[in-house]
């Protein structure tokens, strides 16, 4: 790191190279792997929280690179004919869209300069984006920018539905692509279908620690208490402003600049104490959460809901009983002051359109249904980019799974490190367990669904779309057709003798899912206004012709054997158009080829048929 604004590290110089512990890997995400092959690139990452915290630091970076010899200022260090250098802002608000469209003005605007010692427009950065960015953007669309899930649709298909279920389940999901902007992308659009995920779902989504050596690691088992025995609450956190912020409250922005292996960065001012934040009266407040015993038991503690956490709620059974509006109006009718709030309050800004409240296990703000699922908590990462010095979180104990997005090879890979690999150039993805692949087979109903979803944009591909007016098979319309397929599913769950109508969703999928850290998480709070929601499958009806010829659409694109009939197809219409003899021969080869392909494939396509119908 060259430059900090603010400084890193309260008390040093903007110039200083020294980072935070909790963010030692920020170089090498902030200034991708691989960047030299690209003339400018975006990041999204994630860092962990500083001092024990609990809210993730959301990161954007910007890559440009230049000739040397076009710079106005040659500085001593540069040594190489190009200059490759990243801006960069850390955020407390997951506006990544938003920060990528300023941040990339900015970078180019600075890179004009041709001399990188006029740090001046990166601390106009900082002070622009304090001033004008807050918490209730993230209640209207904008947190939405530049993901778009039209663009999804189109280029996984049917497969979307199987993305959303992977990560449904908790699993370990890898996406691949370079360059990283195209990784990021994908990665967070899939995200944006989860109701609330991207505004109030990824505040625990990094809680990891870098790796140390076992000999540092073991002094500091010794010598100091663990930062994750404590949680911080400050009165700051809680009144919605942040100390040396100036206006706008909770959020912090910062620039860096990054060489080669540096970088150059402004940040927030606000930092808090690492033993417990001080409040407006002087008192530090700590706050214990349950401890872990052992990297072994961890995995225990994910699957079952410690009843410790209940219990320190304070909460009486009758009152867990209330729904959570009712929570909410008993706080404020009682006056109860900022500092006697419940640690899981993180107030945001309400524009009236949706009640969140505070969830009392999950910690995340919840709105009337349980959304967002707390899904990336508890040691469930998302990483949108992952540098190679982070490749040891994918096998780490306390990592019980992610969703991370990679550029280096050496990722994909390793395929025993992660349960489904999502190729994005190619829309692949790769599940590697066979009983994992059984689960999210989709069903009939899910077949009309994701069909309905790829017809609807397919069909309004180039009309009034391009000037982002249009509603159904629209960004905002996709998202609407998740949301109301999460609620029909959550719904059904709640139904005694639900079944039936269950295994529209898949019997195997609501079983697997039934043992997740989110649904025990979403089922062990009351959610009445889920009881005026339509119970069954958006898409559940009897089974038709139309059916039949979904599920072999499907089977065909999906398949190894399916490819192997698409190809010879091609291949046969390619040399239909051809004439002489060579026409008679190809197409009579190409037609054997088919045949037996076709027999084999459809063989085993009604046997699964014939299972399904039973």
């Amino acid at each position: 790191v060259e430059f900090s604004y603010p400084p890193l590290k309260p008390g040093e110089g903007h110039d200083s190279h020294s980072l935070p512990e909790e963010w030692k890997y920020l170089p090498f995400l902030a200034l991708p792997d691989g960047a030299h092959n690209y003339q400018e690139d975006t990041v999204f990452f994630h860092l962990p929280p500083r001092c024990g915290g609990r809210t993730t630091v959301y990161g954007v970076s910007c890559y440009r690179q230049i000739e040397a010899k076009a710079l106005k200022v040659r500085q001593a260090d540069i040594t190489r004919e190009t200059v490759q250098k990243s801006v960069c802002v850390l955020s407390q608000l997951p506006l990544y869209g938003l920060l990528q469209a300023k941040l990339q003005l900015i970078t180019h605007a600075y890179f004009e300069e041709k001399d990188f010692s006029q740090i001046s427009i990166l601390k106009e950065l900082y002070d622009h984006m304090n001033s004008s960015l807050g918490s209730t953007l993230l209640e209207g669309s904008q947190v939405y920018l530049g993901l778009s899930p039209r663009d999804l649709v189109l280029h996984f298909r049917h497969k979307v539905l199987i993305l959303f279920k992977l990560i449904l389940l908790e699993k370990k999901v890898l996406f691949y692509i370079s360059p990283v902007n195209r990784l990021v992308g994908a990665l967070m659009t899939v995200l944006s279908l989860f109701p609330g995920m991207i505004e109030h779902g990824l505040t625990d989504c990094s809680q990891y620690r870098p790796r140390k050596s076992l000999s540092e690691d073991a002094g500091l088992q010794e010598n100091t208490p663990r930062l994750d025995d404590y949680v911080s609450v400050s009165a700051a956190d809680t009144s919605n402003t942040n100390l040396g912020m100036g206006k706008g409250g909770r959020r912090m922005a910062g620039n860096h600049s990054l060489e080669g292996q540096k970088a150059n960065v402004p940040f927030s001012k606000s930092e808090k104490t690492c033993n417990g934040a001080q409040s407006s009266n002087g008192t530090v407040q700590r706050l214990k959460v349950p401890s872990r015993t052992s990297p072994a038991s961890s995995e225990s503690d994910w699957e079952t809901l410690d009843p410790s956490i209940l219990e320190e709620s304070n909460l009486k059974e009758g009152e867990r009983e209330k729904t959570a509006s009712e929570q909410a109006e008993n706080l404020l009718s009682e006056g109860m002051s900022s500092e006697s709030l419940p640690i899981t309050v993180q107030p945001q800004a309400n524009t009236g359109h949706t009640v969140l409240v505070p969830g009392l296990i999950s910690g995340l703000e919840e709105d009337q249904y349980g959304m967002p699922l707390a899904i990336f908590t508890k040691g469930y990462l998302c990483l949108p980019y992952m540098a190679l010095q982070q490749h040891h979180l994918l096998s780490d104990v306390t990592v019980r799974g992610f969703v991370a997005g990679a550029t280096n090879i050496l990722f994909r890979q390793q395929k025993h490190l992660s349960d489904a690999v999502v190729e994005i150039e190619d829309a692949h993805v790769q599940i590697h367990d066979p009983e994992l692949r059984k689960i999210l087979n989709p069903t009939t109903a899910d077949l009309r669904f994701a069909d309905y979803l790829v017809k609807h944009v397919t069909e309004n591909r180039d009309d009034v779309f391009l000037d982002g007016t249009g509603w159904e098979g629209g960004d905002e319309w996709i998202r609407a057709q998740f949301s109301a397929y999460l609620h029909a599913l959550l719904a059904a769950m709640l139904q005694p003798d639900n079944e039936k109508t269950l295994s529209d969703f898949g019997m195997a999928f609501v079983a697997a899912w039934k043992n997740t850290h989110n649904y025990r998480v979403w089922n062990s709070n009351k959610h009445p206004a889920l009881a005026e929601v339509n119970s069954s499958h958006p898409f559940h009806g009897q089974y038709s012709v139309s059916d039949v010829k979904l599920r072999l659409s499907h089977s065909v694109q999906n398949s190894e054997r399916g490819k192997k009939i698409g190809n010879v197809m091609v291949s046969t219409s390619r040399n239909v158009v051809q004439t002489g003899k060579a026409v008679g021969q190809s197409v009579g080869g190409a037609f054997t080829s088919a045949k037996s392909a076709m027999s084999s494939w459809f063989s085993t396509f009604t046997q699964s048929t014939q299972s399904l119908g039973d």
